[in-house]
């Protein structure tokens, strides 16, 4: 073969490779430019799902204030419905008092004095009970305005404060305070004093001392079962978490995530050993996380919230979800409150049953004297006339008598 025949073949040897590079290079072009639309639609997605999951977390909560709300309707109608039957009991009883006033009014004038002394005595028992009771009622009453009013105090301050929130947060000691403080708030605002503990031993005598702890009824009236609440903040591992999702670096976030849930599983750890202690305790104990963000996200993460309740027996809850914890166990407080007041009016009323059957026999006894007193009148009244009759006759024989005489003279 000659050079005139080897050169046309090597430059159709390299036109061929080069159409073959120029082909490999646009179908790699094409490869990636498909790798970037799959990846754009795959963070279209992704936002999507996260999107939704929010959307779901809301309604979730929606429909807890809503379960809430149905609750309260139901106890207040409980209430009104308590509140006719009282109402229509101490009707029946203020008639029945009116119509015995009216049965005494009608009596012989002689027995005035004894029936006035029972009524002022009934009507000074009644009087100073339904007194005592509207003391207490107003007490009350003001003992919650009271705790409104410091409600309302408090949230001045707390709003008065809100530009030192961010450098609150920047220390972990202060991030700490912070979360125990709107911990004790939601306390405050939701339950009374005396519904719940600070800062106490989880067992008699124990070393362990929870934060906050919600005394809840056991089965022995004088003694309360501590439902436990521990503030966590793992503020670090979410922020990194969030800057990585910014920046887009699937990595680096997936890594951050991984982070805060190892934390979150090992807080839960601790308050499940250090806290949970059958039967002082409650069988389950409560994380709270200061924000709805850092919630949400723990929420959103597969599987960790039922780690938590399964392995280690922990509830995380917001600020959103446990104050619709906290008023639903204030409603049941409230409930078995209401519950010995009914108690004690109905004592109330058996004991005003109880007199007013003693009022009963007093007043038979009375119409029995009554009567018997009556019976002695007629008797008189009989007794009257035959003297009456015996007298006329007596002046009828008195002039035979002088007429006879005269005679005789």
């Amino acid at each position: 073969m000659t050079s005139e025949m080897i050169y046309p073949l090597l430059l159709v040897c390299c036109a061929v490779i080069l159409a073959a590079a120029v082909f490999l290079i646009l179908y790699l072009h094409g490869q990636m430019r498909d790798l970037k639309a799959r990846m754009i639609e795959y963070e279209k997605i992704r936002r999507r799902q996260h999107g939704d999951l929010v959307l779901e977390t809301e309604r979730g909560l929606e429909r807890q204030q809503r379960s809430l709300q149905d609750a309260v309707q139901l106890m207040s109608m409980s209430a009104r419905q308590n509140e006719e039957r009282l109402e229509a009991l101490s009707a029946s009883v203020a008639r029945s008092i009116d119509e015995t006033r009216r049965q005494v009014s009608e009596m012989r004038a002689a027995n005035d004095e004894a029936l006035s002394g029972i009524r002022e005595t009934v009507d000074s028992r009644l009087q100073a009970t339904l007194e005592k009771r509207l003391d207490q009622s107003f007490e009350q009453v003001s003992r919650q305005l009271e705790q409104v009013y410091r409600s309302l105090g408090e949230m001045q301050s707390l709003a008065g404060s809100v530009g030192d929130l961010k450098r609150v947060l920047s220390g972990v000691k202060t991030r700490g305070i912070w979360g125990e403080a709107r911990l004790e708030t939601l306390l405050r605002e939701n339950l009374t004093a005396g519904q719940y503990l600070t800062n106490t031993p989880v067992t008699p005598g124990g070393t362990e001392r929870v934060e906050f702890a919600v005394k809840l009824p056991g089965r022995d009236r004088d003694a309360a079962v501590l439902l436990p609440i521990d503030a966590k903040f793992p503020q670090e591992d979410y922020q990194r978490l969030l800057d990585a999702e910014e920046k887009g670096d699937r990595k680096a976030a997936d890594e951050a995530g991984q982070k805060l849930e190892s934390t979150v599983l090992e807080q839960a750890r601790r308050i499940h050993s250090k806290y949970i202690h059958v039967p002082d305790t409650t069988d389950f104990a409560v994380m709270f996380l200061p924000t709805e963000s850092l919630y949400a996200e723990i929420l959103r993460r597969a599987g960790l919230t039922e780690k938590l309740q399964q392995r280690f027996r922990v509830l995380p809850a917001g600020p959103g979800t446990l104050s619709a914890l906290l008023s639903s166990l204030n409603m049941g407080f409230r409930t078995l409150a209401v519950e010995k007041r009914s108690e004690e009016i109905w004592r109330l009323l058996g004991s005003v049953r109880e007199e007013f059957a003693g009022f009963g026999q007093a007043l038979e006894r009375t119409r029995q004297r009554l009567s018997q007193a009556e019976a002695e009148l007629d008797t008189a009244a009989v007794r009257t006339r035959q003297l009456s009759r015996r007298l006329d006759r007596a002046q009828q024989i008195e002039p035979g008598v002088e007429n006879q005489n005269g005679s005789a003279t």
